[in-house]
């Protein structure tokens, strides 16, 4: 417990410099290029501090010099951390409204051309997807948790619709992503930390042509088929 508090208490500053600092670069980038630097020496210093490695296997099968939507399970916290260490190409990422209204960080966020998700009701909802298959479309990888939420054991969550209709409007590959180890470094809804390795895994895209009703449903069952195949249980 002692060894999360002393990671916390370097990882909020630290977290808050760095934002503010990238946030200082897009002013001046507005290619988003500083601010995933900035993005990517924030995970591994936070890496480095909670004593976490990452291990990377299947980076071959990520197409280059096109976009892609990576869905991944979620175990931790630290998900993201490793995340930016594994993933060799720029991305966004979509993630829920209220991050963005974090001070500093959400703004710097917004600058960079993350893309919030607004679950507040349908309408709201049908709108952010629009505008991120646009964002995908022009070029920018995206990472979803099709899960929505953090996995207590390390099962998988049902998954949720939405990052599937994203595809359905965005039209580009489905890069499957299965993360192990970081639910044992940092246990969802816990504040302990235990150092240890983070395996992270991609598997072949998925061409996704337009899916409607029970195809989505499918599709859906096929990446959770090809998460689940590389997940420890």
């Amino acid at each position: 417990m002692l060894r999360a508090y002393l990671f916390l208490v370097f990882f909020v500053p630290l977290t808050f410099l760095l934002a503010f600092s990238a946030l200082i670069a897009t002013l001046f980038d507005a290619s988003g290029r500083a601010y995933h630097f900035h993005a990517r020496l924030w995970s591994r210093i936070s890496l480095r501090m909670a004593g976490a490695r990452v291990e990377t296997s299947g980076q071959e099968l990520i197409p280059r010099n096109e976009p892609v939507i990576f869905m991944s399970n979620h175990q931790s916290n630290f998900d993201i951390l490793a995340l930016y260490q594994a993933i060799p190409e720029r991305f966004s990422w979509i993630a829920k409204e209220e991050l963005f209204n974090i001070p500093v960080f959400g703004h710097s966020m917004r600058r960079a051309g993350y893309i919030p998700l607004d679950r507040s009701d349908g309408r709201r909802s049908l709108r952010s997807m629009v505008a991120a298959a646009k964002h995908i479309r022009s070029g920018h990888s995206v990472v979803i948790f099709p899960e929505g939420t953090r996995t207590n054991d390390g099962d998988l969550l049902p998954f949720k619709m939405g990052g599937f209709l994203l595809t359905e409007k965005a039209g580009v590959p489905i890069v499957p992503v299965t993360i192990n180890g970081s639910g044992r470094i940092n246990p969802a809804k816990e504040i302990r930390l235990k150092p240890g390795t983070i395996s992270i895994s991609f598997a072949e895209p998925i061409s996704v042509p337009a899916q409607t009703g029970r195809k989505r449903d499918d599709l859906a069952e096929q990446v959770k088929a090809a998460i689940n195949a590389n997940l420890e249980h």
